[in-house]
């Protein structure tokens, strides 16, 4: 097989997943309490042996930067690498990154040379896949480019870009999030066509990209220097279906873009299922992290069902119920959590640290005593005192304050909040 550089867009800013992006990029996100976005794309990648890496970072990256270097080194004697191109000024050129196309463009320096074939990635996508696969079938249809798909149902489209191919899987039409129903309609892909490529429709109609790229090198260069496109769903891959050979790879297991925080949510709350549809818990291909060297999670007394407790985490005398406890996580007695996604804490907190924030009116790091959460996230080193509830008892959709937001029905605790003893959220 040629040579494969692997190219990492991790500079989102995820606009929708706010305020757990607020201080950090959409691939630092934390996920299942100890791991982060940027691990999934970097894990498949290691295990596909492709350890040629490029991470392409700007938005709020000093989190994710720290967490790259603390948690990936290679062997020095072989030539494998993971490197962060940030966003940067220089001489030529003032402006940062204006899309994903132009992020790439602005590296094709760094590239060249590097690899005969490019495999773009996302920095924020939750799902396990073999590369391998995708490049062998890349390499046995002749294409200039292929774009890995997945089947979705039809009232998802509008998320999606979307395609039509012909019967060697070559792709002939691209919307990019089409919303008008005559368009939409005319994007549908018969049952046939996901037949004959081994997937059962189960009622899923059209064909949405999962925003994983595969170039031959000088294909991506030629369509990238002398242009201003600067974003590859809206205007690259339209153009160069008319221009080059264009294949659609069909993939059909657990993928999630997680866009927002109903769905970031709902994705973690998932992990907690007896058989969850994304699994951690796979010893051949692990997800990889960053490694704490925490001791294991003190359990006094709780009375926990169906929930994930991370290293160094401490709960005391409560009730967890479908939930997750970050690392370094703090529950104090008589709590009552309910669909909580705690994300943990950097540090600990010591007897001194406690009793001078005691003094000072402020919660320790991690949730008070006789406290109830249901539905909500809790952001990292939150501060939550005594006797909180944050159960959304006024069913609001949406709202934004100083220290909690509430999202699509979900309380969200932002990172480094105080929440004081009392409150009702």
């Amino acid at each position: 097989m040629a040579r494969v550089v692997s190219v990492i867009m991790a500079g989102g800013q995820g606009a929708r997943l706010s305020p757990l992006t607020k201080i950090r990029s959409k691939p630092a996100v934390p996920i299942a309490g100890r791991f982060r976005l940027i691990d999934i794309p970097i894990s498949n990648c290691i295990h596909s042996g492709f350890r040629r890496i490029f991470i392409l970072t700007q938005f709020a990256s000093v989190s994710l930067h720290r967490h790259i270097f603390a948690s990936y080194r290679f062997d020095g004697f072989q030539k494998e690498f993971i490197t962060i191109l940030a966003a940067q000024q220089t001489f030529e050129r003032r402006d940062w990154f204006q899309g994903t196309a132009d992020a790439v463009r602005q590296n094709l320096v760094h590239i060249e040379g590097v690899g005969d074939r490019v495999l773009l990635l996302s920095g924020d996508h939750l799902y396990r896949m073999d590369y391998r696969k995708f490049l062998a079938f890349h390499e046995r249809s002749g294409a200039d480019i292929t774009i890995s798909v997945i089947p979705v149902m039809t009232e998802a489209v509008g998320e999606f870009g979307v395609m039509k191919v012909d019967a060697s899987g070559r792709i002939v039409e691209f919307k990019e999030k089409p919303r008008d129903a005559g368009t939409v309609e005319a994007m549908r892909v018969p049952e046939t066509v996901f037949e004959e490529h081994g997937i059962s429709p189960g009622g899923r109609t059209h064909l949405a990209s999962m925003g994983i790229y595969v170039f031959e090198w000088q294909v991506l260069k030629d369509l990238l220097e002398g242009s201003t496109e600067e974003d590859f769903g809206r205007q690259v891959i339209p153009r160069a279906i008319k221009e080059r050979r264009v294949f659609a790879y069909f993939f059909d297991e657990y993928w999630e873009d997680i866009g927002t925080i109903p769905g970031f949510f709902e994705a973690n709350i998932n992990l907690t299922r007896p058989l969850p549809r994304f699994n951690f818990y796979d010893e051949d291909r692990p997800i990889f992290t960053n490694v704490r060297y925490l001791p294991g999670a003190k359990i006094l007394g709780a009375d926990i069902q169906s929930s994930i407790l991370c290293e160094g985490s401490i709960i005391n005398r409560s009730s967890v119920r479908d939930s997750i406890v970050g690392v370094r996580s703090r529950v104090g007695e008589a709590c009552r959590l309910e669909r909580v996604v705690m994300m943990g804490a950097d540090y600990y907190e010591s007897r001194e640290d406690l009793l001078l924030a005691a003094s000072r009116g402020v919660p320790g790091v991690g949730i008070g005593r006789d406290s109830e959460i249901r539905n909500a996230i809790i952001d990292k080193n939150a501060r939550i005192g005594d006797g909180v509830r944050i159960v959304n008892a006024r069913g609001i959709i949406s709202e934004a304050s100083d220290n909690y937001s509430i999202v699509g029905g979900i309380v969200v605790i932002p990172k480094n909040a105080v929440i004081p003893p009392g409150s009702v959220i």
